[in-house]
């Protein structure tokens, strides 16, 4: 392990990314191999994923604000919680504007603005 880590950062990064890259082809390799995914399993991958997500905002994003806004005047709490309401806003007026369609779901129930995009691109 200390010769991995004595490596010059350029290496540690290209490792990196290489290996990132390598677990999210192999994810995407699963739909190549099953045309039909259990309803359960996907439930339970998109939990999965969004707890990883939770715990990735929380530590990459809420605790440095919170860590960062203990030297303002204002609460503590005050400027991270503005930050994620702000972001849920975007996100909510994202999905609102953004032409989409979910899931075995025909073309008639797309949500979004108007479009004649096909069932594939959206």
């Amino acid at each position: 392990m200390e010769k991995f880590l004595a490596l010059p950062e350029i290496y540690l990064t290209i490792i990196s990314t290489l290996f990132t890259w390598g677990i999210t082809a192999l994810g995407a390799l699963t739909v190549v191999f099953f045309k039909k995914i259990n309803q359960k399993f996907l439930d339970t991958m998109l939990g999965f994923a969004a707890g990883v997500m939770i715990a990735a905002s929380f530590w990459s994003l809420l605790e440095p604000a919170i860590e960062l806004s203990k030297s303002s005047s204002l609460p503590v709490w005050f400027p991270p919680s503005v930050g994620f309401l702000m972001g849920a806003f975007v996100l909510r007026l994202i999905d609102l504007i953004l032409p989409h369609l979910h899931l075995e779901t025909p073309i008639e129930e797309k949500e979004g603005l108007k479009t004649r995009l096909s069932k594939s691109i959206l």
